[in-house]
């Protein structure tokens, strides 16, 4: 019998590379000093990164952590839900739905234009006094542990994309807050409303911010919008939102936050 340890180190890395991650990390890693060192060497990342077409053979962009980018790779994915109506307002927390409310429509809708992207369908529209809705990411639940938020900090990309109708003026707000673990705001993005004259192009206007080098101790992300229209209009004339994300980048903070930093 011969012990899997007198493999050849490469030979070892090569059937770690299809080993589930978790997997590495929480049995694997404790076996021995071996496979210790073996699993924390950065080709297993870098390979591993690779192999499930996270980076391609000729990747030179500089990477910090290996491991860290690649669980990042892993869990990148849009937090919002049904960011494009299609589940009508599911998932969206209603803060104010003033005039006739908010409505669900299909693309380009009256007086509208298509959205740059065939594959977004819908879109939320808002009335004549204002409509606000918003959702609460919880990053934690959504698999980002806490080493990972406050030791790396990864860039936090938030986008919206809005339109008028090109009848009807109106005006258009967001607000996005980084929030600790108690919803006390680290960090915010809250740009000016936005309005729109009436007899417009109806053209689609993405908006986007990214978080970069926030204070450790961010456990949430509150992400609002919305608006009303500027002539009163009884009905759903006010500014039409869709294609919102909030995506967690693979970039992490050139620094990584002191341990003294740290909550």
């Amino acid at each position: 019998m011969v012990s899997i340890n007198e493999l050849p180190e490469n030979i070892l890395l090569e059937l770690f590379t299809h080993v589930p991650a978790q997997e590495l990390l929480l049995n694997c890693r404790p076996v021995c000093s071996l496979w210790r060192d073996l699993i924390d060497v950065v080709t297993l990342w870098k390979r591993k990164s690779l192999r499930e077409g996270f980076i391609t053979k000729d990747w030179d962009q500089p990477v910090a952590d290996w491991k860290i980018f690649y669980f990042l790779c892993r869990l990148r994915r849009n937090l919002l839900r049904n960011p494009c109506g299609e589940e009508d307002m599911r998932w969206w927390r209603i803060d104010s739905s003033q005039g006739n409310g908010w409505k669900v429509e299909s693309l380009p809708g009256d007086h509208g234009t298509n959205f740059p992207d065939p594959k977004v369908k819908k879109y939320f529209v808002t009335s004549f006094d204002m409509c606000l809705k918003s959702q609460m990411v919880d990053l934690k639940a959504e698999g980002y542990w806490e080493e990972l938020l406050d030791t790396f900090r990864p860039d936090i990309v938030v986008k919206d994309w809005f339109a008028a109708r090109a009848d009807c003026g109106c005006t258009y707000h967001l607000r996005v807050h980084l929030a600790s673990a108690d919803y006390i705001v680290l960090a915010s993005f809250e740009p000016p409303p936005v309005t729109i004259e009436q007899w417009n192009d109806a053209a689609w206007t993405e908006v986007s911010h990214t978080f970069s080098n926030y204070p450790p101790g961010v456990r949430h992300i509150l992400f609002q919008h919305g608006g009303k229209d500027t002539q009163f209009w009884a009905g759903w004339y006010g500014p039409r939102v869709t294609n919102s994300s909030i995506i967690i980048s693979h970039r992490t903070a050139k620094k990584p936050a002191s341990a003294s930093a740290l909550p």
